[in-house]
């Protein structure tokens, strides 16, 4: 919902520049957010069996789903708004509607590292490297999807739509969101149990 937020500022400001700036501090936060679970997942994946979290990761997906589809948004955050405010409302923002987890299925697809080194830590190493650089490619390629996304949508809405189709013609995205957590849980499920 980041476009909304870029909308509403630029509207607000009178400023497309206003929109266009705050799309970078909106995808520092949400990159914020996706790394914690892309780290946690090469952690897990160093130490754990790929099914067990294939399938963990899946029914996680489908919980967290469906934990959205009844949970009630509380909180409501002013308009005047900093950079870093737009930091932490993007990674709070991301981290609670599970941006991250939409990731799971792909990096648990990834093939990990393997080196051809004799010693056991040049071995840690490489693989370290090898996951780190994978990891940061994954953030990016994320990252640069939602803000390409978010902008084009915001820029469409500020410069042509209008927010007056707000009214005639909402589309729940947040319920499109808890069918797209639950849909890519049960995928990874029956793709886990099939494998």
């Amino acid at each position: 919902m980041g476009w909304l937020f870029a909308v509403a500022l630029g509207m607000q400001r009178q400023s497309r520049s206003a929109l266009l700036w705050s799309l970078a501090p909106i995808a520092a936060g949400h990159a914020l957010s996706i790394a914690l679970v892309v780290v946690a997942v090469d952690v897990l994946r160093a130490f754990a069996d790929l099914a067990m979290l294939q399938k963990a990761a899946a029914i996680t997906l489908i919980a967290f789903g469906a934990y959205r589809l009844f949970a009630r948004h509380r909180g409501r955050i002013g308009m005047q708004v900093s950079g870093a405010d737009l930091i932490v409302w993007s990674f709070l923002m991301a981290t609670a509607h599970g941006a991250g987890l939409m990731l799971l299925p792909v990096l648990l697809a990834m093939p990990i590292g393997t080196t051809e080194h004799s010693h056991a830590h040049l071995a840690i190493q490489g693989e370290f490297r090898h996951s780190l650089t994978t990891s940061l490619a994954v953030i990016a390629i994320h990252t640069a999807a939602m803000l390409a996304v978010a902008g084009a949508v915001a820029f469409a809405v500020y410069e042509w739509i209008g927010l007056a189709f707000l009214r005639r013609g909402w589309i729940n995205l947040d319920l499109v969101w808890v069918m797209a957590l639950i849909g890519a849980g049960v995928v990874l499920l029956v793709l886990s149990v099939l494998s």
